[in-house]
């Protein structure tokens, strides 16, 4: 193991630079205004977490949980999600108090990396839960709060791809013969590798007729023109008709332009029981966020509801948002040791005004001329008074 050096960040940690700190601000206090108005009340978790509990929970693979021990010899997570400790307080407490509940957060999760292949081990996720509503309309109102905040963070050119879990793992399960098949199946579609899907298909001892049905599944699945097309693969149709007029309140809020339903949309989280969602937009290689229902999760403490949420990578919200141009003036207040009552008299008044305002010293500058040319406006305090440059 070679030594760690002086500048170096543990793997996947980034620094956060002044102009990007600010402008994840920018997006926090959007999405703050944004969620509150629809109802949503904001919520914060511990970044620490017990490993028996929200460790276990979590649908994030083993091998990402950062975990530590405690002072008492408890295994605990630097939170891996947001949803998994969302569940946990709900259960313990607000479900008492209120049901449906509407939740939001903005917060950072933590997933450990093998190599520093460019992606972060500790990333902002900002995002919405409605626990305990099991209805059709509950899906609708996530994916149409997708959109609208979505659109108020100025970003225009986007998709949402839908899917369903239930509906997908029935045609798998309709279709293969053992569960080593299935997770096989599964896995490459997590991966959208659809020729490896149909190489893996042709090699397994299935019925020819089962090979047919899932190839002829998998082709038309990705060029879907009706959510109709689906009816012939399963045998129990809720699951189905449940998306059906799920479409329809999609149409009704017209909202098509956003929406591409594709039934081989599978994810790595495993708690996924119903529609699940993925977000992409022209700017990013990576999607936006994802979201989906999980009515199981909330079982592991104790609670039988439903439950659907999204959540959105904030970094990756930046990549595709419009530049954000601040209109605030930066000023330079530069005195000499003598003069600092009078500058910092003339500070505040620049302050009032709403100006970004720098009280500097004279004496504590190596370079004054290079320091000066960051600022718009420089208000130099001598002996000759105020002078504005």
């Amino acid at each position: 193991m070679s030594p760690i050096r002086k500048f170096e960040k543990p793997l996947g940690m980034r620094d956060t630079f002044p102009k990007i700190f600010e402008k994840k601000e920018v997006v926090r206090q959007a999405g703050r205004d944004f969620l509150r108005l629809r109802g949503f009340d904001f919520i914060k978790t511990p970044t620490l977490e017990y490993y028996d509990t929200v460790g276990k929970a979590s649908a994030i693979v083993e091998s990402s949980l950062f975990k530590l021990v405690d002072s008492q010899g408890n295994t605990l997570v630097l939170r891996p999600d947001m949803t998994t400790p969302i569940a946990r307080v709900a259960t313990s407490k607000l479900l008492k108090e209120k049901i449906p509940l509407r939740l939001a957060y903005f917060a950072n999760v933590f997933r450990a990396q093998e190599t520093e292949g460019g992606r972060p081990a500790e990333f902002e996720q900002m995002g919405v839960e409605i626990i305990g509503d099991s209805s059709v309309y509950a899906d609708a109102e996530i994916l149409l709060t997708a959109i609208e905040l979505l659109k108020a963070l100025g970003v225009t050119q986007f998709k949402i791809t839908i899917g369903h879990a239930g509906i997908l793992k029935a045609i798998l399960t309709q279709n293969v013969r053992t569960k080593e098949q299935f997770r096989e199946l599964h896995k490459l579609l997590v991966h959208k590798n659809i020729v490896g899907f149909e190489e893996a298909i042709k090699k397994f001892d299935l019925p020819e007729s089962n090979k047919e049905t899932l190839i002829a599944f998998i082709e038309e699945a990705a060029e879907l023109k009706s959510i109709a097309q689906l009816d012939k693969y399963l045998v129990e149709k809720d699951a189905f008709k449940y998306m059906e007029r799920l479409q329809r309140i999609l149409t009704i809020s017209e909202v098509e332009e956003y929406i591409d339903f594709e039934f081989t949309l599978a994810s790595h989280m495993n708690y996924y029981t119903g529609m699940l969602f993925e977000v992409f937009a022209i700017g990013t290689g990576f999607p936006l966020g994802n979201g989906g229902r999980y009515d199981g999760l909330l079982d592991e403490f104790g609670a039988q509801v439903g439950a659907i949420g999204f959540g959105m990578r904030v970094d990756h919200l930046l990549e595709v948002m419009p530049a954000i141009h601040e209109e605030t003036t930066d000023v330079l207040v530069l005195f000499a040791q003598d003069d600092f009552p009078t500058a910092l008299a003339q500070a505040a008044v620049l302050r009032k005004e709403g100006k970004r305002t720098t009280l500097q010293s004279i004496e504590g500058l190596e370079n004054k001329e290079a320091f000066e040319q960051l600022f718009s406006e420089v208000v130099c305090i001598g002996q000759g008074g105020i002078v504005h440059d």
